[in-house]
């Protein structure tokens, strides 16, 4: 039998539907309307609760069909044919309100502000050498390959290549909504046990790579003082190219006061290579930012799946078992190859459910 939405669901959409008139009428307030930050701010706020406003239209919609449709199943003197079409209908019309239910729930629950940023993933080789430096390669291709299957777009910020295919550092950015949401507990030690292919004994070795991850920082998050950076140029450097050491393209970035340094030399324009870092660096300090706000709460939503501090080793990927096993939540898959292919949606499922745990 078809229940409808609880009562305490109800309250809280009620509160919200008041929120979002406020909100409405905020942005018509002639002193937000001459604040451009807090118009874009109040705007986005507003568009969080549009969103549950509308599925709630909708589902109320569901509701009076489904009563007209449960009323006709039940009359004994309808046509049987139509009382079977009734019931047909009834139970379609059921399962799509139960699914409207659920993502009405969803996004009614606490949310952290930042979960629909787009995000930057920063990948650097740890222990290990040369196999570490190659398994950056490895992690950035399963990273590019899932964010492809949610629909995501990826680019390469900046990258340091080694001579053998691998890198000592890659950046990516991934753009698409609920980016930070899903890939928000990648931060962290990833660990890997495999032989490497110039181990002539067959002997298995252990290598780390350091994965960051960084809400993308929009202007109205940071402000950025022009005079507290120090712009550097340089010719950049790399396994060859027209453009290698010849024109100084590439961009240094510090800002004075934290001392937080952003490199910048994959595109061949030194403006771009300057926007790119410029992007980085906002991202970095709005992290210094949400790390200092957390200290002083003493509470975080991530604790429950691991700090997500860059020294903690968060998962071990075992080449010889052919399993992967994420240690904050005690899971380990046997399928290594398709989740380096990607198919990282159990882990990432799992590590999003535990975090969301109130």
């Amino acid at each position: 039998m078809f229940i409808e939405l609880e009562s305490s669901v109800l309250e809280k959409l009620d509160e919200s539907a008041q929120k979002y008139v406020s909100l409405t009428a905020q942005l018509s307030d002639p002193a937000i309307l001459s604040n451009p930050k807090e118009q874009i701010r109040i705007a986005k706020e507003r568009a969080e609760y549009e969103e549950s406003m509308g599925l709630y239209e909708a589902y109320q919609v569901l509701i009076k069909q489904i009563a007209e449709a449960d009323e006709l199943r039940q009359d004994e003197q309808a046509d049987p044919e139509f009382k079977e079409l009734a019931e047909l209908e009834w139970d379609e019309l059921s399962e799509k309100a139960e699914k409207l239910a659920e993502s009405i729930k969803t996004l009614l629950r606490p949310k952290n502000p930042y979960e629909d940023r787009n995000l930057f993933l920063e990948i650097r080789a740890g222990t290990g050498g040369d196999e570490a430096a190659l398994f950056v390669g490895d992690l950035m291709r399963m990273y590019t390959k899932y964010a492809e299957r949610q629909g995501w777009k990826v680019e390469i910020i900046n990258s340091s290549e080694t001579g053998i295919g691998g890198f000592r550092e890659v950046i990516l950015s991934v753009i698409g909504k609920g980016a930070y949401r899903y890939l928000q507990y990648e931060s962290g030690v990833h660990r890997v046990q495999r032989v490497p292919k110039t181990e002539a004994s067959g002997r298995v070795h252990t290598s780390t790579v350091t994965v960051a991850v960084l809400v993308e920082a929009e202007e109205v998050d940071v402000e950025i003082n022009p005079s507290d950076l120090r712009v550097d140029t340089y010719c950049a450097s790399g396994p060859g190219g027209q453009g290698v050491n010849t024109t100084y393209s590439a961009v240094r970035i510090t800002h004075l006061p934290t001392n937080v340094v952003v490199t910048c030399q994959d595109e061949r324009s030194q403006i771009k290579n300057k926007a790119r870092a410029m992007r980085v660096l906002r991202s970095r300090l709005l992290e210094v930012e949400m790390e200092r706000q957390q200290a002083e709460i003493a509470q975080d939503r991530r604790s429950k799946v691991g700090t997500g501090g860059r020294s903690e080793k968060i998962r071990t990927y075992n080449f010889k078992e052919n399993r992967v096993s994420d240690h904050r939540i005690n899971l380990s898959l046997y399928q290594l190859e398709r989740i380096l292919e990607g198919e990282i949606d159990p882990i990432i499922e799992g590590l999003v459910a535990e975090g969301e745990m109130v």
